[in-house]
């Protein structure tokens, strides 16, 4: 059986297969907005910019915390609500579970940039490497 440290990192290699270098850039701040400005109001403001990778990001978040069961549905306007309607102490830990799911994209993204899940069959595992 996997840790919730293993659950994490696995969600989030395979949501940031393919990713680009506007998601990655994003995933990078996105732990300074929530802790900036709050979990729902930086999931509102990624809705609020329609972009692509904003929207995905969003999904992925939502998603781990669907998954988790903090809230009822990956769709933003149900989760949002289950957000407000949450008790301050399932609030703050939904936005700790973003937080901890967050490191992991914010490790994997930048390795699989542009990287399709059939191109990285080829690269070795030496061809990857951790920045420090």
């Amino acid at each position: 059986m996997q840790t919730l440290e293993q659950q994490r990192a696995a969600y989030a290699w395979r949501q940031v297969e393919g990713c680009d270098k506007n998601y990655t850039n994003l995933a990078k701040g996105a732990p300074a907005l929530i802790m900036a400005n709050g979990l729902m109001q930086s999931l509102a403001f990624y809705t609020s910019k329609g972009k692509d990778h904003h929207k995905r990001l969003n999904k992925h978040i939502l998603g781990w915390l669907y998954k988790q069961g903090l809230v009822e549905s990956e769709n933003f306007e149900d989760a949002i609500k289950c957000l407000y309607d949450a008790s301050p102490a399932t609030y703050r830990r939904a936005t700790q579970e973003a937080l901890e799911f967050l490191k992991w994209v914010r490790q994997f993204a930048p390795a699989v940039e542009g990287h399709t899940p059939q191109a990285d069959s080829s690269d070795t595992a030496s061809s990857r490497r951790m920045e420090p």
